[in-house]
């Protein structure tokens, strides 16, 4: 079962994070998040209302903290985008996401076995190459003269920001699960509100306007099912950690940007680069020796 939902959160997280970037291309990232964030913590709300029984306060702290660290990865990797190289970014960010909960696991005492070690090493090498992207035109900051190291050397700021969020998104990983162990559907709602809060906070204080009918259906569509994708993926991801080892969840879970690029292939026509097939084709080679 673990392999299942954590497979089914890596599905919806990748899909969640398409469609987020789609409308993001045709409006402001802060303007999406504000209204895709705040409609998923109404999914999982409404999930754990429908589940009934009363809201357990024993994982109230560990998920009002996943809402907050996971709302400042989100924020650090808009950021870490428009700062410095993508192909720098979204590989760092994604390899983070992924080592520390896995590190926490191995610290905790979960006991995995050999094959299992090798399809974790596999996955992550596979998920590094499937985030690659064509390097892309630096944007250096207005005042780069006098940004210091940062400010001179684009690989570095995208490395910085690519680890921070990387960071806050691991931290959001480990923080749920122990929320998640006193209930199945509360402490992912806590974690979402907490998440929608701090990002209309930010974006209020940012001037950015949610976005709206007038940024176009498509657009504003993209923005809801991105919101409605990743809250299911939240629930997956607990389910997933409820039901086995955290480490595999954590690994499997990691494949999302797979599912992202594979979605940009077929409904944008977009090419993959050799190294992101060689990725796919490892994260498969992965998944297999996990499941052995």
């Amino acid at each position: 079962m673990v392999i299942m939902f954590a497979l089914a959160a890596a599905v919806l997280y990748g899909s969640a994070d398409f469609l987020g970037g789609a409308a993001s291309r045709q409006s402001r990232a802060l303007s999406v998040a504000s209204v895709s964030v705040p409609v998923g913590a109404l999914v999982v709300l409404a999930a754990a209302l429908a589940a009934g029984g009363p809201a357990p306060t024993a994982g109230l702290g560990w998920a009002l903290a996943a809402g907050a660290f996971g709302a400042i990865g989100l924020m650090l990797f808009y950021a870490g985008l428009a700062a410095g190289p993508m192909s720098v970014v979204a590989p760092v960010s994604a390899l983070v996401s992924t080592v520390l909960p896995v590190g926490v696991a191995v610290a905790t005492g979960e006991h995995l076995g050999g094959l299992v070690y090798a399809g974790a090493a596999v996955c992550l090498v596979a998920t590094v190459l499937v985030s690659l992207e064509r390097g892309t035109p630096d944007r250096a900051p207005a005042n780069a003269a006098q940004g210091g190291v940062l400010g001179r050397h684009p690989a570095l700021r995208g490395l910085v920001y690519g680890t921070a969020c990387g960071a806050m998104f691991g931290i959001f990983f480990v923080f749920l699960r122990y929320a998640g162990s006193s209930g199945v559907f509360w402490p992912v709602a806590t974690s979402r509100l907490a998440n929608s809060a701090v990002v209309i906070a930010v974006a209020v204080l940012a001037g950015a306007s949610p976005v709206g009918r007038a940024a176009g259906s498509r657009v504003l569509a993209a923005t809801i099912g991105s919101g409605v994708l990743d809250a299911s993926a939240n629930i997956c991801y607990v389910l997933a950690t409820r039901a086995g080892l955290f480490g595999i969840a954590a690994v499997l879970t990691s494949l999302y940007p797979g599912i992202t690029v594979l979605l940009a292939r077929v409904v944008l026509g977009e090419r993959m680069r050799a190294v992101q097939r060689a990725g796919l084709l490892l994260a498969a080679a992965g998944v297999i020796l996990v499941t052995l």
